[in-house]
């Protein structure tokens, strides 16, 4: 059986349209609650949220339907993603859910799921809660059963210090000055105090949430306002959150981008130095730079590739004992620390590699020069244009011209109708042809709409991939 509601990273869509409605996340939460409750004991699920309005809708709803099942409720407030997956596992709670969208705009919004252990759902456990969905198999807790709700005071506390803890021990940003973009999202609150407490002089930005401005020309996808404010503050280091705090990209002292695959390079190469890499080799996604792979290959790693997707990475570092893994967009994944992305943690490890060899950033974040790489979005009304012939052989000749110096990449989005086509090679012109032909293919044959983010140049870094 094929998932309907959930796609690559949890229930995702335009908030009061299905299946982002507050009847349907009541079905969820009463179909989640029924497939957790394991035992004759009080059960409990932790609810966050990013700062979208209709986050308020959801977070009842959900409420509703975990009590009329017999769960307790632990509000959490606005906290960042990797802060319910942490809770969840801290508290003992059966389940943890996470009211955001991300990246998207405030009018979308979703529903991501934790499950006890604070990681993720699997796909074959949220095939089991929609066939309960599907079949009512909701059974109501009698009265006298019915479950509790309260909200935990000082949430992000715990989540602050338990950021702060990551940081190596004696090491302070004393005398830093670090501009943070929190995407006026779920790290609003959290991330200049993270930063602060560990010394360093904080520049915040989007630090104003009001329920409709979450990501709006900021944050992690729109990273210019952060890099801007680098250079115009003289700041020594920039990092730009997304909506709920599971993904950065960094800057250095001159405002040039740092993005996922350089993070991911710079910390496995000085946790090997320190002995700390799992397995000789890090995880990343197809959409990572073949320059990574060859980077990586060069000081003796491996690159391990999963599809697109943060919890495809978690599941293959979980699978194979690797802790460090991650996607070019900025989902950075560190398994001796945190279940899932964490911005925070992964921007704090980039500065200590800083601190400590007492140099700018600058000269410690751009460790290779990624090759051209493409990425256009083709919408589409419906079907399956990536099935049609025409398209299918677009593709396997545009493999045939890139050879084995570069690689074509493409996909369905797991989160609106879309297909991805993304190309890298070392011939710059070639890349663009293989791209735009198979995008012009797609288009004739299934009346789609070219999309690319940013279609007139090769895109060498940034949120490539995102989903």
């Amino acid at each position: 059986m094929s998932r309907k509601l959930f796609g690559t990273d949890g229930i995702r869509g335009t908030a009061n349209q299905e299946p982002v409605t507050a009847e349907t996340a009541l079905a969820i939460a009463k179909a989640a609650g029924r497939e957790f409750v394991r035992g004759d004991y009080r059960h409990t699920v932790v609810i966050g949220k990013d700062t979208r309005l209709s986050g308020y809708m959801l977070e009842s709803a959900m409420m509703a339907g975990f009590i009329s099942v017999g769960m307790d409720v632990i509000q959490l407030g606005p906290v960042p993603t990797p802060a319910v997956g942490m809770l969840t596992r801290s508290m003992r709670a059966d389940l943890g859910v996470m009211i955001s969208a991300s990246h998207n705009p405030y009018q979308d919004n979703g529903i991501k799921i934790f499950g006890p252990d604070g990681y993720k759902l699997s796909d074959e456990v949220e095939k089991a809660i929609e066939a309960r969905i599907d079949n009512g198999d909701a059974k109501l807790a009698p009265a006298h059963q019915l479950g509790r709700a309260e909200r935990l005071e000082g949430a992000f506390g715990r989540y602050i210090e338990f950021v702060k803890s990551s940081f190596p021990r004696g090491l302070r940003l004393d005398g830093m000055k670090v501009v943070v973009d929190c995407a006026n999202g779920a790290a609003y609150r959290v991330a200049p105090k993270v930063l602060y407490e560990l010394g360093a002089e904080v520049v915040p930005v989007g630090v104003y949430p009001d329920g409709f401005n979450i990501n709006q020309r900021c944050g992690a996808t729109e990273p210019g306002r952060m890099q801007e404010a680098v250079v115009t503050h003289g700041a020594d280091f920039g990092i730009a959150l997304d909506g709920d705090a599971d993904r950065a990209i960094l800057a250095d002292e001159k405002g040039n981008v740092v993005d996922g695959d350089q993070v991911m390079a710079l910390i496995a190469g000085s946790w090997q130095e320190a002995e700390r890499l799992a397995g000789g080799a890090i995880v990343a996604t197809v959409m990572s730079n073949l320059a990574l792979e060859r980077y990586l290959a060069g000081i003796g790693l491996d690159l391990i590739r999963t599809p697109v997707g943060d919890r495809y990475v978690v599941e293959r570092m979980r699978s194979g004992g690797y802790n460090v893994g991650g996607e070019q967009s900025g989902h950075i994944v560190l398994s001796d620390f945190a279940t899932t992305g964490d911005g925070l943690i992964a921007a704090l490890q980039i500065l200590a590699v800083v601190v400590q060899s007492d140099r700018p950033a600058s000269a410690v974040t751009q460790l290779f020069e990624p090759f051209p790489q493409l990425l256009r979005n083709v919408r589409f009304g419906g079907g399956a244009p990536l099935e049609d012939e025409a398209v299918q052989a677009a593709i396997r000749a545009g493999e045939e011209r890139l050879g084995a110096g570069g690689r074509l990449v493409i996909r369905k989005s797991g989160t609106e109708p879309v297909i991805r086509v993304m190309a890298e090679g070392e011939d710059e012109a070639l890349v663009e042809e293989v791209v735009a032909e198979i995008c012009d293919t797609v288009e004739a044959r299934a009346g789609a709409k070219s999309a690319g983010e940013k279609p007139a140049k090769l895109r060498r870094a940034g949120s490539a991939g995102a989903e």
